[in-house]
């Protein structure tokens, strides 16, 4: 009898935990907050699939690449007034709840767009081609100026690997996307220019450029 009582204490037990075990991962997922995904695919560009993850916690993925390759997604981390301002941005969107962006006019295909709002079970979603909507226009604009500073960051890496000769050129062009404010979280970039800075492998000229830009980035105007 006492074995059996046992035996049937532990089957409703594994039952109860069979019921709750999706509540409970639902309220884990919640606990972790909320996550705001930017999608976009635009065949026959560069890159052809931009996908960026951005949790409340600031500790992003960004995925950048042509769509025959291997998918590669990469982590970094946002500071938190620019994740407040896509947080911001996403509720004047209702976080994409029942929201049409499309223009809904023949226009040019500007590459598929998605905002995905993501806190646990709750998921709201939109896509479009092109918006005048002006808190939509500005969420593009960021997670655009995003993914140019992730390729910045990318190449700058790359060539102070492999291509000390390519050093130079990718930091004139950063130069011109900080001087455009194309950059929204340029504080990013500053490990990278440290290194090459301190690092006399470099030709001065590449050495003297990241220095300035890096002191720029701290103390802007």
């Amino acid at each position: 009898m006492g074995l059996r009582l046992q035996s049937t204490r532990l089957w409703a037990i594994g039952f109860a935990l069979l019921f709750l075990a999706p509540v409970l991962h639902a309220q884990t997922d919640s606990a972790a907050g909320a996550t705001i995904t930017f999608r976009k695919v635009f065949k026959s560009s560069y890159p052809e699939f931009v996908e960026i993850k951005i949790p409340e916690s600031g500790a992003c993925t960004a995925e950048i690449r042509q769509l025959s390759d291997d998918p590669n997604p990469q982590t970094f981390q946002l500071s938190p007034s620019v994740v407040q301002r896509v947080f911001d941005l996403a509720g004047e969107l209702h976080d994409f709840n029942g929201v049409n962006l499309e223009i809904h006019r023949r226009i040019a295909n500007l590459g598929e767009k998605t905002f995905v709002y993501q806190n646990g079970a709750q998921v709201y979603q939109t896509t479009f081609n092109y918006s005048t909507n002006p808190s939509a226009e500005q969420l593009v604009d960021l997670f655009e100026n995003l993914t140019r500073e992730q390729i910045d960051i990318s190449d700058l890496q790359r060539t102070m690997r492999y291509d000390h000769l390519g050093v130079n050129d990718v930091l004139l062009r950063i130069e011109k996307d900080y001087d455009e404010k194309s950059l929204p979280d340029p504080q990013a970039l500053l490990p990278a220019l440290d290194q090459l800075a301190a690092n006399n492998t470099f030709v001065d000229i590449a050495r003297d450029r990241a220095r300035t830009l890096a002191g720029r980035i701290r103390t802007p105007r």
